[in-house]
């Protein structure tokens, strides 16, 4: 094969799951191009990954025919020897056969008869992570990888600058911390999250970062008045989030994003969870590998305690 694509056009979080499923390709075919199909938020991300040559936008909201017959074209002109459908859309099954691609690989729903390879399913039962579903349905093209590490390369420009812009000292202990979440079934309490931040700042040797992006505001998050608390919230890119987080000892959140871009950096995550629903459970979605990492799960998230978090980070900070 000499060019294969990949799409995967939902939220930052879920594409970066798909990592090792990307070095999984390259490394079955070391000679192919591997371009990747993101929303157009991701894109900018998604450059970051090593195993890909190149980042498309194709599909978005509200697109006429004409709009659609202007990516069948450019579809066709790339030749493409395969295309994977990692989320299920029944508008990208269509695409690839109008274009002619011959290899066309995704879950057997929303139109699957326009695809050549199909497996089921299967993942709202929760019974492998992400990362390995992603892994099975690459495998439809014989695309193999012993390494399932998350990995992203930060520019060292953009880790500079961040460094600058917000004063970042390699000597200091910071925490960060994401209070929000996208699903409101699995968000903690703020008020908890306001005062995990409360005790984490009241000890000098450590700086709380806190992260977030402008669409989580509409839940109401108080900063506490410390110092040593450095709000970023809507201040930075995904890519400068990852920079922040490279310098952090550890991030806590709930299922969300940030949790899998820390992991892509190397930072390990104290991650809450509810864990009556096997569809959004961290056996699915919790941060990889899971030794890495600390995950605290109740059957209501809301009975997670402060002290629970605070008993987890107490190995980040002797």
């Amino acid at each position: 094969m000499q060019k294969i694509l990949v799409i995967r056009n939902d939220r930052f979080g879920e594409f970066l799951l798909n990592i090792p499923a990307l070095r999984a390709v390259k490394e079955s075919f070391p000679r192919a191009k591997v371009h990747v199909a993101v929303a157009a938020g991701v894109k900018e991300l998604a450059a970051a990954v090593p195993f890909v040559d190149k980042v498309i936008v194709l599909l978005a909201e509200g697109q006429s025919p004409a709009d659609l017959v202007k990516i069948v074209f450019q579809l066709r002109r790339e030749r493409y020897d395969a295309a994977v459908v990692l989320n299920p859309a029944a508008r990208a099954h269509q695409l690839l056969w109008w274009a002619g691609i011959p290899l066309r690989v995704g879950y057997a729903r929303k139109h699957p008869f326009f695809l050549t390879h199909t497996v089921d399913d299967v993942k709202a039962l929760g019974r492998k992570h992400e990362v390995e579903n992603n892994l099975d349905l690459i495998a439809l093209l014989g695309c193999r990888t012993k390494d399932t590490s998350l990995v992203i390369d930060v520019p060292a420009a953009v880790e500079a600058e961040v460094v600058r812009k917000w004063g970042l000292d390699p000597a200091a202990l910071y925490v960060a911390v994401h209070p929000w979440t996208s699903d409101p079934v699995k968000q903690w309490l703020l008020g908890n999250f306001e005062h995990l931040v409360t005790r984490l700042a009241e000890n000098s040797s450590r700086r709380v970062i806190i992260i977030g992006r402008p669409e989580s505001w509409h839940l109401s998050f108080s900063v506490p008045a410390l110092p040593g608390i450095i709000d970023l919230r809507g201040q930075t890119t995904l890519i400068e989030a990852a920079a922040i987080l490279k310098h952090c000892a550890v991030l806590v959140s709930c299922d969300s994003g940030p949790v899998h871009l820390a992991a892509s950096v190397g930072t390990p995550v104290v991650a809450l969870f509810r864990n009556d629903m096997p569809g959004k459970s961290p056996e699915r979605w919790g941060p990889w590998p899971a030794a890495k990492h600390q995950v605290i799960q109740k059957l209501r998230i809301e009975d997670i305690t402060v002290d629970d978090v605070l008993d987890k980070l107490r190995v980040f900070f002797e």
